[in-house]
C-alpha cells in the first residue's frame, strides 16, 4: 500500500505530512504539494463522541455527525472539519479516514469515566469523560512500553494520562478538552459553581465560552502571553505565577494518575512545552520526588527527544518523547483501508 497523507489539525496549528509504508515522513505545506502515489488521507479528529471508537472512512453521514460534535470541542473540531471538507473537495478520488483522539481512551473504566451526575445526564445526554490527545499518548506508550506510565502531553492543549500495559485507564480531560490542567488559553478544571456565578452576574453564555476557550490558562494568569517560553523569559510576577500554577497543577495530576496505576514506572513529557521547556519539566518533577521522580538537572537542561532525564538509579524513568501523531494516524488509516 502506498503513502498516506495525514492532516493533523490541532488547537493552534494545522500540519500536513506524507507517511510512507516504512513510516518515514515528509512534511508538506499544502494539499497542492501532495505526491500522486497516495493510497488515502488520514485526518486526526479530536472528538469521536460515543459513536466513533475506531477509525472510520468518511462519507456524508460521518461528516454530518462530526459537524454535530463540533460544539463539544470547537477550538479543535472546527479546523479539523474545515480541513476535512477542503481535502475531500481537492482529493475526491482518495478515501478519507477519520482517526479519533478519543478512541485510545475507550478503555478507561467506569470508575474513572463517570461523573457523579444523575442518570439522565449520564445515560440520556451522554455526559461522561472521553479524554483526548489519544494519538499522542498511544505513540508515547509504544516508545516507553512499561506497565505503569503517566504521559504529560503539554502543548497548546494539555492533558495527563495514566497508561497501564498500553491501555488508558484515566486522563484529565473530560467531556470536552476544557477539563484538567491549565493550558495555553484554557483554564483546565474550574469549580462549576464559579462558572454558574459568572453566568448569573457577569457574563453571557457567549462571553463565558470565549473566556474559557481563548482568554484563560497561561494567558489569563500572566496577562501577557500563552507561550511558556515567553513567560520563562519574563520578569513579571504574573508570568512567574502562571508557570508556578501550571507546574503545580500538572504535578498534582501526575500524582492522581499514579493512584489510578497503583504506582509509577515512568513519567513521559511530550508535545511542544513538554519537549521544549526544561523549566516546566523541573517544576513538575521537583514536586513528585515523593513518588521516586528524581530528575537529572544536566540531562534536563540538555533536553532533546528521545531523551532520558532521570538520575542514575532513579526508581521512576523520566523520558522526553517526540510527539508523532501522524504516524499513529497513518497506521490506523492504512489498517482500515487494507481490511
Amino acid at each position: 500500500m502506498d503513502a498516506i497523507l495525514v492532516l493533523n489539525a490541532g488547537s493552534t496549528s494545522l500540519k500536513l505530512s506524507v507517511v510512507e509504508p516504512d513510516e518515514t515522513t515528509l512534511d508538506v505545506e499544502s494539499l497542492a504539494e501532495t505526491p500522486p502515489d497516495l493510497s488515502g488521507v488520514a485526518h486526526r479528529v479530536v472528538h469521536g463522541g460515543s459513536r466513533f471508537r475506531e477509525p472510520v472512512q468518511v462519507d456524508d453521514e460521518v461528516m454530518a455527525e462530526l459537524i454535530r460534535l463540533t460544539e463539544l470541542a470547537p477550538l479543535h473540531m472546527t479546523p479539523a472539519v474545515d480541513a476535512l471538507r477542503q481535502a475531500r473537495a481537492e482529493l475526491p478520488n482518495l478515501p478519507h479516514v477519520a482517526v479519533f483522539d478519543t478512541a485510545f481512551h475507550a478503555t478507561i473504566p467506569d470508575v474513572a469515566s463517570t461523573y457523579a451526575l444523575p442518570r439522565r445526564a449520564r445515560e440520556d445526554w451522554g455526559i461522561r469523560r472521553y479524554g483526548f490527545h489519544g494519538l499522542s499518548v498511544q505513540w508515547a506508550s509504544e516508545q516507553v512500553p512499561l506497565d505503569r506510565l503517566v504521559v504529560c502531553h503539554l502543548g497548546g492543549g494539555c492533558s495527563v494520562t495514566a497508561v497501564r500495559k498500553g491501555q488508558s485507564v484515566d486522563t484529565t480531560m473530560g467531556l470536552t478538552p476544557l477539563e484538567g490542567v491549565p493550558m495555553a488559553t484554557r483554564p483546565g478544571s474550574v469549580d462549576p459553581g464559579a462558572l454558574l456565578h459568572l453566568l448569573r452576574h457577569h457574563l453571557s453564555l457567549e462571553e463565558l465560552d470565549r473566556m474559557l476557550e481563548h482568554e484563560s490558562g497561561l494567558l489569563g494568569l500572566s496577562e501577557s502571553s500563552s507561550r511558556a517560553e515567553e513567560l520563562e523569559r519574563s520578569v513579571e510576577p504574573t508570568a512567574r505565577l502562571a508557570l508556578e500554577v501550571f507546574g503545580y497543577r500538572v504535578a498534582g495530576a501526575v500524582a492522581s494518575m499514579a493512584v489510578a496505576l497503583e504506582g509509577l514506572d515512568a513519567l513521559v513529557f511530550t508535545a511542544g512545552v513538554g519537549e521544549g521547556s526544561a523549566q516546566v519539566r523541573e517544576r513538575v518533577c521537583e514536586r513528585l520526588r515523593f513518588l521516586g521522580v528524581e530528575l537529572d538537572p544536566t540531562a534536563n537542561r540538555r533536553g532533546g527527544a528521545p531523551g532520558e532525564l532521570g538520575k542514575a538509579g532513579s526508581p521512576v524513568r523520566i523520558v522526553i518523547v517526540h510527539a508523532r501523531e501522524d504516524i499513529v494516524a497513518a497506521r490506523a488509516a492504512r489498517s482500515l483501508l487494507a481490511s
